[in-house]
């Protein structure tokens, strides 16, 4: 046995023993395998990605904005309310009308 460590039971395991939880853990172990996915690259070109995610933006401020507009007159100056109308008065103008550079060699 290594040393510092203490014997699990009462006595030091034998061989066979050791060797019997050693297998029984394996086994254990390999009735549930873990399965690893691998994200998929994005593929997209950068000016691409970021109007993606400009869409994303425009389309999301306009969900909370229906919500804002659904919400009732008592909840406005609650902590959703105030949260809401900070979404709501979000210029995203500026983020429309910036076309990034299109790289190396491609202007």
């Amino acid at each position: 046995m290594p040393r510092g460590q203490q014997p699990v039971g009462e006595h030091p395991l034998s061989n066979a023993e050791r060797q019997a939880r050693y297998r029984a853990r394996r086994e254990a172990q390999q009735a549930a395998p873990v399965l690893r996915y691998r994200r998929p690259t994005d593929r997209r070109a950068r000016a691409q990605r970021w109007h993606d995610t400009v869409a994303g933006l425009i389309s999301l401020k306009a969900e909370y904005d229906a919500w804002h507009e659904a919400l009732p007159d008592s909840l406005r100056d609650t902590a959703t309310g105030v949260a809401l109308q900070a979404i709501v008065d979000l210029d995203l103008d500026e983020l429309i009308s910036i076309e990034p550079p299109r790289g190396f060699g491609r202007d």
